[in-house]
């Protein structure tokens, strides 16, 4: 569940880390929701998708625009003149037209279904241009500026590649693969075969869960590539009713939920004009996930990674491209019975034929190398690593984003034969993140500090700063600097969950006045996977929260990342216990502060969030003045297996642990005020979710309040229906009495 509010809804603005650099300043304005929500935004540019050019003379990015926060245009930096460019304007080529259903659901998947204009674009590996999708259709844009349209279509194409050496550009249409030579007419490679197969296509659990878009990937030669395809007829259907504001389009959408069957995943591998297809060897049992795909560098071996359908075992397959013959290379198993195993991108196969590799292990995420049958362990200790950034195979390093102190990223190098020790990159002062060059001798870092919105540079190996890409200083002309005298530093600190375990948290405060108590905003998520409280700046949305004379309040409980496997593992066949423990903790610790009205404490959360705000007021009648449930599964058999079983394992098999986990069966207990939200188009956390808990809160006279988005999605988000939300959340709080003092 790579839940799609996320960013929005955890705006936290955190604490300065004393550095003397990234201090504000400027103006005294309270922000409003309208405000915050508008353009430009108050984080000052917000590009996406950074990469290098194949000769490294230029990075290049999508950014987005001044007057429009969700329009994206690409744009490039030349890296020895430190000038930018727009290479691609979205506004003058696009034509407007609509996508198609299948386009927008992969676009929900993506997490990029609130975006316009460009969204994404694929470097010729030869350095001459770049594949552009815009509005449907494919361009390809040189540097020079000049840009030629490859298909004028109707139908969208889906998940468009350039080949390896860019001779060719495929996509999927019509639910089939099509490869044409670059500037040419495209062919289908693959057969059409009804409604419910699909070629080239990652299946709705792989995109969703999985974090694998993509369904087909060529090999390093462009002789032969891997094809998906995909039998979703034993998958269930599910009725979906897209209910906008003028009329409602009712879709029968292939839904696995938890405990029903999967689609049918197999691979072929084929010539780029879908001859000589044999199919690869994926085991007799069909009742699996094929997690990620890759070719050797050399083209020798297609590596798949198989996970079993309880997710505690993943096999690492190795293929033969000319027969599809497999055998099981290796097998890495979860760190613990009561645990699984989280997939990641974080790995590279290596030019010597060895690999490296993450792994949670030995408790916590590490890099090894993998030498069929011998393994070294590169990383280790406490501070669980969480991302690959990049490798430079002739030097023998490899570098690597980690956890230092629980709330802050850092940037690692690291020898690849295990020698010596990892040597950080970056400022401690900030939260870092990021990318490298295809050879890693260049790096382009992100980073944020409290008051520093996200700053981007380039850098050498050794962690030197070679150029600012965007500084983003907040000061005359930056849209936050009117904001910025207004700017409250947060607080930082601990508290011992019922086991000892300390639970970091985050508080911001309005500004006190002696004697006085002031309602809090108290914000969850708690589920598997994000980390809400850092040290990296993540938005005005909590400091608009506190412009109105509320506390904010943030607490990540067990369950969430970046702590290890033990930190993560007590919601094992548990949802919706421990975690509402962790936050009556912080709810506790919170009715004692002086400066704190106890009466007053308010709490919200989308998805897992809006699940446990229900779970929570279930649980502690009174504790709480009042909830605000966006989107929240209510019962975890409607929510779909990859993500479900993963911690919850089968329904059929444990269906006591799904009814303890489920919100309808207490939705009785429910006392204090409760304000449910939903998007009535979620193709994620389906509407059905909120509608059965409201039956059941009707059919037993509980009294709640309700707000319903005609036509939005599980991301309820925009420049208008914004500031809608949140004027709502607060007239609610204010008509119940949650309310600072006078």
């Amino acid at each position: 569940m790579r839940f799609t509010m996320l960013a929005a809804l955890a705006a936290i603005l955190s604490t300065a880390a004393n550095a003397d650099d990234h201090t504000m300043t400027g103006s005294d304005n309270e922000l409003t929701f309208e405000r915050v929500f508008a353009s430009p935004s108050l984080d000052g540019p917000a590009p996406r998708q950074a990469k290098f050019s194949p000769d490294g003379r230029y990075l290049t990015l999508l950014r987005n625009r001044d007057d429009d926060r969700e329009r994206y245009d690409l744009w490039g930096f030349d890296i020895a003149s430190g000038e930018w460019s727009m290479l691609v304007d979205s506004e003058a080529l696009g034509t407007g037209r609509e996508l198609s259903e299948d386009e927008k659901m992969q676009r929900e998947r993506a997490r990029v279904g609130n975006l316009s204009g460009i969204i994404s674009y694929d470097w010729a590996k030869d350095g001459s241009g770049v594949l552009v999708p815009l509005d449907g259709d494919l361009y390809f844009a040189r540097l020079d500026g000049d840009v030629t349209r490859l298909t004028d279509t109707e139908e969208s194409e889906l998940n468009p590649a350039l080949s390896s050496t860019a001779r060719y550009v495929s996509f999927v249409r019509d639910r089939r693969l099509w490869v044409a030579e670059l500037g040419e007419d495209a062919a289908p490679v693959t057969p059409k075969e009804g409604e419910t197969i699909r070629w080239g296509e990652a299946e709705f659990v792989a995109q969703e869960e999985m974090g694998r878009l993509t369904g087909y990937w060529w090999g390093p030669d462009d002789e032969r590539l891997v094809v998906q395809r995909t039998d979703e007829s034993p998958v269930g259907i599910v009725t979906r009713a897209a209910i906008g504001a003028t009329g409602t389009t009712v879709f029968d959408q292939r839904y696995p939920v938890a405990g029903s069957d999967n689609a049918i995943v197999e691979l072929y591998v084929m010539d780029p004009d879908g001859q000589n297809r044999v199919k690869v060897d994926l085991g007799e049992n069909t009742n699996i996930y094929v997690a990620r795909v890759d070719w050797a560098p050399d083209g020798s071996a297609i590596y798949v990674q198989r996970q079993n359908r309880e997710q505690t075992v993943l096999d690492v397959l190795r293929v033969d491209p000319a027969t599809g013959e497999s055998e099981v290379w290796f097998t890495e198993n979860a760190a613990r019975e009561d645990y699984w195993i989280n997939l990641s991108d974080n790995y590279r196969f290596l030019k010597d034929g060895t690999l490296l590799w993450w792994s949670e292990r030995d408790g916590y995420g590490h890099f090894y190398r993998y030498d069929d049958g011998d393994w070294t362990q590169l990383t280790g200790g406490t501070s669980p690593t969480t991302s690959l950034v990049g490798v430079d195979e002739e030097a023998g390093t490899f570098t690597y984003q980690a956890t230092e102190n629980v709330l802050t990223q850092q940037i690692y190098t690291a020898r690849l034969d295990g020698a010596g020790e990892p040597v950080r990159l970056t400022d401690p002062a900030y939260t870092n993140s990021a990318t490298m060059d295809r050879t890693g001798n260049r790096l382009l870092v992100t980073r944020s500090a409290p008051n520093q919105p996200p700053q981007r540079y380039l850098a050498d190996t050794s962690g030197e700063r070679l150029i600012w890409v965007e500084e983003n200083r907040v000061g005359p002309g930056h849209p936050y600097e009117p904001y910025v005298l207004s700017h409250v530093t947060p607080e930082y600190g601990t508290i011992e969950a019922e086991d000892g375990t300390p639970l970091h948290y985050m508080i911001v405060r309005p500004k006190i006045e002696p004697g006085k108590q002031y309602p809090v905003f108290y914000y969850h998520y708690s589920g598997p996977g994000p980390q809400i409280v850092d040290r990296g700046w993540q938005g005005a949305l909590a400091q608009a929260i506190v412009d109105r004379g509320y506390i904010y309040v943030a607490l990540d409980g067990r369950g969430t990342a970046n702590r290890g496997v033990d930190f993560e593992q007590p919601i094992y066949r548990a949802m919706g216990a421990v975690e509402v423990r962790d936050q009556k903790t912080g709810a506790q610790f919170l009715k004692a502060l002086d400066f704190v009205d106890p009466d007053k404490i308010a709490l919200y959360g989308w998805s897992y969030g809006g699940y446990m705000t229900l779970k929570q007021l279930q649980a502690h009648p009174g504790l709480y003045a009042a909830g605000i449930s966006g989107a929240p599964v209510t019962r975890w058999e409607l929510y779909d297996t990859h993500y479900t079983e993963r911690f919850m394992g089968d329904p059929n098999a444990v269906p006591e642990a799904y009814e303890a986990a489920s919100a309808i069966p207490d939705a009785t207990n429910i006392s204090d005020p409760l304000l449910l939200i939903h998007g009535m188009a979620d193709d994620n956390v389906v509407f059905e979710n909120s509608s059965e808990f409201i039956s059941a809160l009707q059919e037993n006279i509980v009294a709640f309040e309700m707000m319903l988005y005609p036509g939005y999605t599980h991301r309820v988000s925009g420049e208008q229906v914004s500031p809608h939300l949140w004027n709502t959340i607060f007239r609610f709080l204010e008509s119940h009495g949650v309310t600072p003092p006078e």
